[in-house]
């Protein structure tokens, strides 16, 4: 069993169940949703703004000092949060398509962030009751059972997540050649449409490898911390650690990450031409 959590960490699962609660309630009525069209293929209902007031009213309660960046109401709270020492990343429904679609792959993600870097992660499967949670140097967990990612060593033999860059189609070419090369460089690709889940799949050794982009901080924080505490490697397209500002991810076992990023980065540079 689980030892010495942190108390951010039940305070953020308590916020995260409470949003899912919220959301497994509109789950049942969904012909009666209001949904609105933030930009093309990417959409908002009330559950999402109801989800993350919910959790908001949570963090503030306990955590008054701290900054908020949640993806419904941008930033809010005291002073600028941009300097503030810990910032909560919320994305209080990840996985909004799918959900008023009744495909049954979203999620709540809640990271706190101290200079920029996750600290502690929450990400809450409210249909499949899933519970994945980290703190730095304290291991990845689901449902109070130690994770780690998978023993892959090659990815030739990878399972593989991704999601399409819907909000950015600018880089379509060099992500289709992506797709090409590691459809048949892999075993297979999944595209779930909720990110967050999938990289806690990697976490928990479900896929062995994961890259998208044009994700928001809120996309990546809880489930970069996941993988790093579970074993894997995280990083942005150049290899770095900037992931959460550039909004491109490379993740993935020890191994396979490798591989992955330098299949990444060859069709990143060559932008979508024959080169990778």
């Amino acid at each position: 069993m689980r030892l010495n959590i942190d108390p951010a960490v039940n305070i953020a699962v308590k916020a995260a169940r409470r949003a899912a609660s919220i959301i497994n309630q509109a789950a049942n009525q969904l012909e009666l949703l209001n949904i609105e069209t933030k930009a093309h293929n990417d959409f908002v209902t009330e559950v999402d703004r109801a989800a993350e007031v919910a959790i908001v009213d949570i963090l503030r309660e306990a955590f008054p000092d701290h900054g908020i960046l949640a993806e419904e109401s941008g930033r809010s709270g005291a002073g600028d949060e941009r300097g503030a020492e810990y910032v909560w990343m919320i994305d209080p429904l990840d996985g909004t398509t799918n959900f008023i679609h009744g495909f049954p792959q979203y999620a709540v993600s809640l990271a706190l962030t101290r200079k920029g870097m996750p600290e502690h992660a929450v990400i809450f499967d409210p249909v499949s009751n899933e519970l994945f949670t980290a703190s730095r140097g304290r291991g990845a967990y689901m449902n109070d059972r130690r994770i780690r990612v998978s023993r892959r060593q090659r990815l030739a033999d990878a399972l593989l997540g991704t999601g399409f860059p819907f909000r950015q189609f600018m880089h379509v070419d060099a992500y289709l050649a992506m797709f090409r090369e590691l459809s048949q460089r892999s075993v297979g690709l999944r595209r779930a449409g909720a990110a967050a889940l999938d990289l806690a799949y990697v976490a928990s050794g479900r896929l062995d490898g994961f890259w998208e982009i044009g994700l928001s901080p809120w996309d990546m924080a809880a489930g970069a911390l996941l993988i790093q505490e579970a074993g894997g490697f995280v990083a942005d397209f150049d290899g770095e650690g900037d992931y959460l500002k550039s909004g491109n991810i490379v993740a993935g076992t020890p191994k396979v990450f490798t591989e992955l990023l330098l299949v990444v980065q060859s069709c990143w540079n060559a932008r979508g031409s024959v080169a990778c």
